[in-house]
């Protein structure tokens, strides 16, 4: 991690990240959620100014009897508990990112993973669109702002009200399209969760009031 490496995906260079500050006076929580194979470490790997601290594993035959693996059968190996990483805002401010686990045996997790949090990111990927709805419903239920990214496999495309229609997305939660490979593109849906999370605090009848766990 500590030389350049390109993506010829995405034809980008991923420049060695700062080590981590130690002025910071206060960390922010964010959460990426989605169903499984959705991207989500991926995201935290290409944003982070750190190497960041994975929980993967490697695939194996015994998980293929629980987790559903149509659509994403090239996966080789999946987080277990959660993937973290930093972004420092400031001298006094940075941003802790987590990506949870996608498959339904590790949702028990992500109750845990919502408490203190600012907002979170639901990655979508439109080949597999009813595996996040567990996501949705859970910060619903937690009363956590979030937006919808959609990942960009290559595959088939989908328009705005089609996908919004298909999640039964209020109309105030910002949807947004994204490749979680690109820096650039992960830090976008970043700051679009962000710039929504301002809007909704500007509006006392919309704040969010999030449930304790």
């Amino acid at each position: 991690m500590d030389s350049a490496t390109s993506d010829p995906r995405t034809d980008t260079v991923t420049e060695s990240r700062a080590p981590l500050g130690a002025s910071a006076d206060n960390g922010l929580k964010i959460v990426v959620v989605g169903g499984f194979g959705a991207g989500k470490t991926t995201m935290v790997r290409s944003v982070s100014e750190i190497r960041p601290l994975n929980t993967e594993e490697t695939m194996t035959q015994a998980g293929e009897a629980v987790d559903d693996t149509s659509g994403v059968s090239a996966k080789t190996s999946t987080t277990v508990a959660f993937d973290f990483g930093r972004i420092t805002l400031d001298a006094h401010n940075v941003l802790y990112l987590f990506g949870a686990p996608g498959q339904e045996r590790f949702w028990f997790l992500w109750d845990r993973l919502f408490s203190g949090t600012l907002g979170a990111v639901v990655l979508v990927d439109t080949r597999r669109i009813d595996d996040s709805w567990y996501a949705i419903d859970r910060l619903e239920k937690h009363g956590t702002p979030f937006i919808v990214a959609c990942n960009d496999f290559g595959g088939a495309t989908f328009t705005p009200q089609a996908i919004r229609e298909a999640l039964d997305l209020d109309p105030h939660v910002p949807l947004v399209n994204c490749d979680a490979r690109s820096r650039e593109s992960s830090k976008i849906v970043l700051i679009t969760l962000v710039e929504h999370i301002q809007s909704l605090y500007a509006d006392p009848a919309r704040a969010p009031r999030q449930e304790l766990v």
